[in-house]
């Protein structure tokens, strides 16, 4: 836009600049000088502004003391240092006698002035940066010190959002809920204790996954899930095709108590793990080539044959594996009644875990937490910035759906899904 388009309050403030750069004898050099001239011009309109919300809130000018109704009276001024991405600022908050007067411009506790400023941190914070080095950080960017106190009650303001984002409507109808836990270190009542944050993604019918929730509690507990299911059925989740979960005990019945009709698919990569927790190096790559044979056979009844001669080779010398698989048989199953395109997607909680993988990268700093808010503060803002490459669904999605809309014909038509 040409000068001769601009509008008259820009013209009068080029004015302005121009007789207070002649009048105060300054010449502007480089970005430091742009940066004090700056900074003086912010706190001057900020102090004009503040004694004009005293005027309001009074109800007469100073010194106008004909048209004064109340008892209540300027009390000079108290002096507030504010940090703005031009510097640290000096203002003079001005006070009234009986301490009614609360400033809305420049809030009681606020202490830092620019939005960008706040973004700042609250990025560096999602990045799993330490207190000292966002502190190091904000000096290098703004020349200014930051406390730990203040960075804590900025990024304090994203907690309303994270209440709202927990208790957000979600979708009646999700094919596949994958389940897990990670474990935090939390500093509560002045003792360290193990925190576990449960956590739920959802891969809707249309295919996109979505984080429907974490949650902090106790140590991970069947009951605990119970209650984050009846969260999910109060959310407006109707119905889960799918559930991938991890070994915990009493957790399939956790689900059947919200979602009865729900297929279980206990994690495969969890059951091996486990089943190989304490195996011999030397017979370990033995035992795994057999294992293979039982969860990659492409159908139940081959898996269950290998599963049989599994146990000939092996029960000898490592009994509780094959009892482990036997037991727990009816939930590792599940997939081997789907086509591999389905099965690849449920056997196993990878899908949580590779974003399990991405909380703990950003969080490996933090070995222990001051408090549950600051945990999970930590984790929203970091489950934002992940999922924000969330943009597309899988590629062979309709094909997954096909094969689910005959698999859960009923329930789907029902819904109208």
């Amino acid at each position: 836009m040409s000068r001769k388009n601009e509008s008259p309050q820009k013209a009068a403030m080029r004015e302005m600049m121009k007789n207070y750069l002649k009048d105060a004898d300054l010449s502007i050099q480089d970005g430091s000088d742009v940066k004090n001239i700056m900074r003086d011009m912010m706190s001057v309109l900020l102090e004009g502004a503040l004694d004009g919300e005293l005027d309001d809130s009074l109800g007469y000018n100073k010194y106008d003391y004909k048209n004064k109704d109340t008892r209540n009276s300027r009390n000079g001024h108290s002096n507030k240092t504010m940090h703005t991405s031009y510097g640290d600022m000096e203002l003079e908050i001005p006070r009234d006698r009986k301490g009614e007067y609360e400033p809305q411009i420049v809030k009681k506790y606020q202490n830092t002035l620019t939005q960008d400023m706040e973004e700042k941190i609250i990025s560096m914070y999602a990045k799993g940066m330490t207190m000292g080095d966002i502190e190091s950080h904000m000096q290098d960017l703004y020349g200014i010190d930051i406390s730990d106190s203040t960075i804590s009650r900025i990024t304090d303001k994203i907690l309303p959002f994270v209440k709202e984002w927990q208790e957000r409507p979600l979708a009646e109808v999700y094919a596949v809920v994958f389940m897990d836990a990670i474990h935090y270190h939390v500093r509560c009542e002045g003792r360290v204790v193990k925190r576990a944050v449960y956590i739920a993604i959802g891969i809707n019918m249309d295919g996109y996954k979505d984080v429907l929730g974490m949650y902090v509690g106790e140590n991970e507990s069947a009951k605990y899930w119970l209650s984050i299911m009846n969260g999910l059925k109060n959310r407006g989740v109707e119905d889960i095709l799918i559930a991938c979960v991890d070994g915990l005990s009493g957790f399939p019945q956790a689900i059947e108590a919200v979602y009865p009709q729900t297929e279980i698919q206990q994690c495969i990569i969890h059951q091996i793990r486990n089943s190989t927790k304490f195996v011999s190096y030397k017979d370990i790559k033995a035992l795994m080539a057999d294992l293979k044979l039982v969860y990659a056979a492409p159908t139940e009844e081959i898996a269950l044959s290998e599963l049989e001669e599994f146990r000939e080779h092996w029960d000898g010398k490592y009994p509780k594996i094959y009892k482990s698989w036997h037991e727990k048989w009816a939930l590792l199953a599940t997939y081997f009644k789907y086509p591999l395109s389905v099965r690849r997607l449920i056997y196993t909680t990878n899908t949580i875990e590779g974003f399990n993988r991405q909380l703990r990268k950003v969080t490996k700093s933090k070995t222990i937490f001051p408090s549950d808010d600051s945990l999970l503060k930590m984790l929203y803002l970091a489950m934002i910035d992940i999922t924000k490459k969330w943009t597309g669904r899988r590629q062979d999605w309709s094909q997954i759906r096909a094969q689910l809309e005959i698999y859960f014909e009923e329930r789907l038509c029902d819904r109208n899904i």
